[in-house]
C-alpha cells in the first residue's frame, strides 16, 4: 500500500416439501426500506416453462456452491454472493451482467429475475441435495460488494468504499474512486489498484494490490438515471473532474 499527493429486490420462498409440487412461498420486495409480502399458491406461480439443471453435465457431481454458480451464470446474471444463515436460510445475491439482454430492459434486478432464479433454484438444490428451509434470491443493493478483480474492473471508475486488512496511516477504511494503478510510464499496471480521492484541496492517490483487502463495496448513490460508470484517464485535471462528478458527496478518503 502506499500514499500518492438498486434499490434492493428480494424474493423469498420455502423449500417445497418431498413429494409434493414446487411452490412459490413467501415472496417479498424491500425497496428503500419499504416489505411487501404476499403468499402465492400453485406450482410454478410466474410462469409455466419446465426448469432447467444448468448445474452440471450430465453424469458430473460437484459441489452445491457450483451448482449455484452455474444456475444463475446459465440464467445469465452475474453471481454476487453466497450466505448461508441460522433456521436453514440460503441467501442468494446476484445482479444483471452489462450488455446483456433481458426480457424487461434496464440495469437493475427486477423481481421477476428474482423468482426465475427462485424456480430455477428449488429444482436444481432439490437435485443436489442440500438441505435448506427457506431460500431467499435478491440484487445486492445499492452498496453493492466488490468480491473478486472482476468486480473491481468493472466498476472501475465509481467511488468505492474499501476495508484493508491491515491499517495504513493509523486506518483500514478509505473511499474514494476506484481506478487501475498506473505504471512509471502512465499506462495502466499489470496488477494493483488506486483509490482517488481529495485531502482537503488536495488530491491524493491510495495505492492498493487486491489481495490487501478485507472487503470493497460501492459507494450508495441513489441515481434513478442509473449507475454511473466513467473512466479515469491518467490526466490529472480528469481526474479530478471524475472524482466530483462519479464520487458521492464526502468522497475524501475515509
Amino acid at each position: 500500500m502506499h500514499l500518492c499527493g438498486g434499490a434492493s429486490r428480494l424474493v423469498q420462498a420455502a423449500r417445497p416439501a418431498y413429494g409434493q409440487s414446487r411452490q412459490t412461498g413467501t415472496q417479498g420486495l424491500k425497496s428503500k426500506g419499504l416489505k411487501s409480502n404476499h403468499v402465492r399458491a400453485g406450482s410454478n406461480a410466474t410462469g409455466s416453462s419446465t426448469p432447467r439443471h444448468d448445474s452440471a453435465p450430465a453424469g458430473v457431481r460437484v459441489g452445491w456452491r457450483e451448482a449455484i454458480a452455474a444456475t444463475v451464470s446459465g440464467l445469465g446474471f452475474d453471481l454476487v454472493d453466497v450466505e448461508r444463515a441460522q433456521r436453514g436460510l440460503l441467501r442468494i445475491f446476484m445482479d444483471r451482467l452489462p450488455g446483456h439482454a433481458y426480457s424487461m430492459p434496464g440495469e437493475f434486478i427486477t423481481v421477476d429475475d428474482c423468482e426465475q432464479v427462485t424456480r430455477q433454484l428449488q429444482y436444481v438444490l432439490e437435485v443436489e441435495g442440500l438441505e435448506y428451509s427457506r431460500l431467499e434470491v435478491s440484487s445486492p443493493g445499492l452498496d453493492r460488494p466488490l468480491k473478486t478483480e472482476a468486480d473491481f474492473q468493472r466498476f472501475a471508475g465509481q467511488a468505492v468504499n474499501v476495508m484493508l486488512k491491515l491499517p495504513f496511516k493509523g486506518r483500514k477504511g478509505w473511499q474514494g474512486v476506484l481506478t487501475r494503478a498506473e505504471s512509471a510510464e502512465g499506462e495502466p499496471a499489470a496488477s494493483g489498484w488506486s483509490l482517488l480521492f481529495k485531502d482537503g484541496k488536495a488530491e491524493q492517490v491510495l495505492g492498493f494490490k487486491f489481495d490487501e483487502v478485507r472487503e470493497a463495496r460501492l459507494v450508495p448513490v441513489v441515481d434513478f438515471k442509473g449507475r454511473k460508470s466513467r473512466s479515469i484517464s491518467g490526466d490529472s485535471a480528469q481526474a479530478g473532474a471524475a472524482t466530483e462528478t462519479a464520487a458521492a458527496p464526502g468522497t475524501d478518503g475515509g
